[in-house]
């Protein structure tokens, strides 16, 4: 049976609904990580390292397309809820305009800089062809990639959840496949990496934009449309948590790199380049089911229905302290196993690594709430309230975090950093709950 924003939700339909949004972030965070994995085993940790070190630059890019596809997709939910579903459509695709516009613009720019980009990254001479070459054709294929997350949104408020589901597969299988064939077979390294990744960003943002041109029984649909600059702000400023998330996310990564580098050398950039990837898997349960049921909040808080957001905000709460205790759980028991698919071939960092990520892990602990309550103020047009948490959790706490404890306690202040700026921002995040609750009445 079709799901509707409109319905009553409990846990079954909650998750039935959410489901295809955790599967969708599941499947990218592993097509990346399969980039990882050829890297590593195929080229060595010199390149690994390379990859993590200009990986920050395409998704600083690509959080234009976050901040205007979750943003903007929290506004074209609102009308709908609020039966204007013409202007709806109008709003769909002037966002789309302007996401593709700006895609093109900044990925031009950064193409012109690579090189000293690089450089400012981090990159020794050992390997800024590398970061040069990998970071070119990245930004380049980058308003595919913007394309694509975005659509993940509108794919939920069009109803289309499964769509996303299947368009990430797709994606995802385009990208392992051509891993293969680009790294394992034809042995290109970095540029075969991103060439396939920029395959599978083509597949998953070119399918929808098709899809929504045509006529099609979803609420939303491409049509002739004016300007919105009012909306294209509310959009900004909506989804400035979801920009600073990835720009802060990028800029502590280079923090991350410089201190590692310092203290350890390029294995140490390896041993935390194959955390992350690790971490992609946990934490893209929380960020698609955070994603997955946004729209339904928005949806309500338009309609006016304060009882169902009662409901939906204390069975989401319920579901991610489960779902947090069970990854942290689950992440420091297959720790070894984990890192060992990436890094097994060297003992030395193996054992840091997994030394590591067992300290890393218990940031899980805490960073669920922290995603949702982002995406939950989001969703509810509160884009200064997401921002806020999104700025102090991924940068002010990580920043600060990263600068004091490895003075302290060496390597593992670094892997401790995590912990303690989620922890922190737990705490805020725990303020707004109580503070904003009667504003908006989800409590």
């Amino acid at each position: 049976m079709k799901i509707q924003l409109s319905d009553h939700f409990n846990y079954a339909r909650l998750f039935r609904f959410t489901l295809p949004s955790i599967a969708m972030m599941l499947v990218t965070s592993v097509y990346s990580i399969v980039d990882g994995i050829f890297i590593s085993n195929v080229e060595g940790d010199v390149a690994l390292a390379a990859v993590n070190i200009v990986y920050p630059l395409p998704m600083v890019v690509g959080a234009f397309g976050f901040m205007l596809g979750t943003g903007g997709s929290a506004e074209v939910a609102r009308v709908m809820g609020a039966g204007e579903g013409e202007k709806a459509k109008q709003y769909f695709t002037t966002l789309i305009l302007a996401i593709l516009a700006v895609g093109v613009a900044i990925s031009a720019l950064c193409i012109a800089f690579m090189r000293p980009l690089c450089g400012t990254l981090g990159a020794d001479e050992t390997m800024l062809e590398a970061c040069v070459t990998y970071g070119t054709i990245m930004v380049a294929g980058s308003f595919a990639f913007m394309l694509q997350t975005s659509f993940q949104s509108f794919c939920v408020v069009a109803e289309r959840p499964k769509m996303g589901l299947w368009l990430s597969l797709a994606a995802g299988g385009t990208n392992m496949a051509l891993d293969y064939l680009f790294i394992a077979r034809f042995h290109w390294g970095v540029a075969g990496a991103a060439l396939a990744t920029v395959c599978g960003y083509l597949v998953g943002g070119m399918i929808p934009l098709v899809y929504f041109l045509l006529p099609n029984k979803s609420p939303l649909r491409l049509v002739r449309t004016r300007l919105y600059p009012r909306m294209l702000g509310k959009a900004c400023t909506n989804g400035s948590s979801e920009l600073m998330t990835n720009i802060s996310a990028s800029l502590v990564t280079v923090l991350y790199n410089r201190t590692l580098m310092e203290m350890v050398g390029s294995q140490g950039v390896a041993a935390y380049t194959a955390m992350m990837y690790v971490q992609f898997i946990f934490v893209a349960v929380l960020i698609g089911f955070s994603m997955g049921s946004a729209p339904i909040f928005s949806y309500q808080y338009g309609a006016g229905n304060e009882g169902e957001l009662k409901s939906l905000f204390s069975k989401c709460l319920r579901v991610i302290l489960v779902q947090s205790v069970v990854m942290t759980a689950a992440a420091i028991l297959l720790a070894g196993p984990l890192a060992n698919i990436f890094v097994g071939y060297d003992a030395d960092l193996l054992a840091l690594t997994v030394g590591g990520f067992r300290i890393f892990a218990v940031s899980f602990l805490f960073c669920g709430v922290n995603i949702f309550s982002s995406s939950f103020f989001t969703a509810l047009g509160d884009g200064g309230v997401s921002a806020a948490i999104s700025f102090l959790r991924t940068l002010l706490f990580q920043a600060g975090a990263i600068l004091l404890l490895p003075r302290v306690l060496r390597v593992d202040g670094i892997w401790w950093a995590t912990v303690l700026a989620e922890g922190l921002s737990l705490l805020v995040t725990l303020c707004f709950f109580h503070g904003k609750k009667g504003k908006y009445h989800y409590a």
